[in-house]
């Protein structure tokens, strides 16, 4: 059996801007709707922040919209880079709803960012662990933790599985022409 030696062409820009973020699906109308919305869309203006601070003040939702809503709060503020504010509403989902992978994988994401690529990494394996709607977005996250780790095998191997679960996601395609794999000897 041949044993494989990967090798990272050009180290990685891991800016959180180029990284994926999981947003939570709430539906029934109202502030949390639209706050999901945003999130989804890719949006990050503070106007989409104040519907989803207005959802959690004054909608009555149940623990898993309440939990979403924060992660989409969470995705706002981290696509601005405010992180701490970011990991704050992660960290709310958290308590809310323990069992919620997005909140793991988001909060991941914010300690990437923040090169702090050990936590990130604690937190999506935990956010994998539990499942998400969106995996690749996890996978490709986690690989930007293990090569901020210097970890470049395992951040080729999750690169590949990112494109394995999301195979028109160009990101991942993008990281992965970066390497250059060869048998070993």
């Amino acid at each position: 059996m041949k044993r494989l030696i990967v090798y990272a062409a050009v180290a990685a820009a891991l800016m959180v801007g180029t990284g994926a973020r999981a947003s939570v699906t709430v539906i029934g109308g109202g502030l949390a709707e639209a706050c999901a919305k945003a999130a989804l869309a890719g949006r990050s203006e503070f106007r989409f922040e104040a519907s989803c601070t207005e959802a959690i003040d004054q909608e009555q939702l149940n623990a898993r919209d309440r939990a979403g809503t924060y992660v989409n709060r969470g995705i706002l503020r981290l696509r601005r880079q405010d992180f701490v504010a970011a990991t704050k509403d992660f960290n709310q989902a958290v308590k809310v709803k323990p069992d919620l992978g997005e909140a793991y994988v988001n909060r991941g994401a914010a300690s990437i960012g923040q090169h702090r690529y050990a936590d990130g990494l604690t937190d999506l394996n935990k956010g994998i662990q539990l499942g998400v709607e969106e995996p690749a977005k996890a996978y490709y996250n986690r690989a930007l933790a293990y090569e901020g780790l210097d970890d470049i095998k395992s951040a080729y191997f999750d690169y590949q599985k990112a494109v394995e679960l999301s195979p028109d996601w160009s990101a991942p395609k993008q990281e992965l022409a970066r390497f250059h794999v060869e048998p070993k000897n």
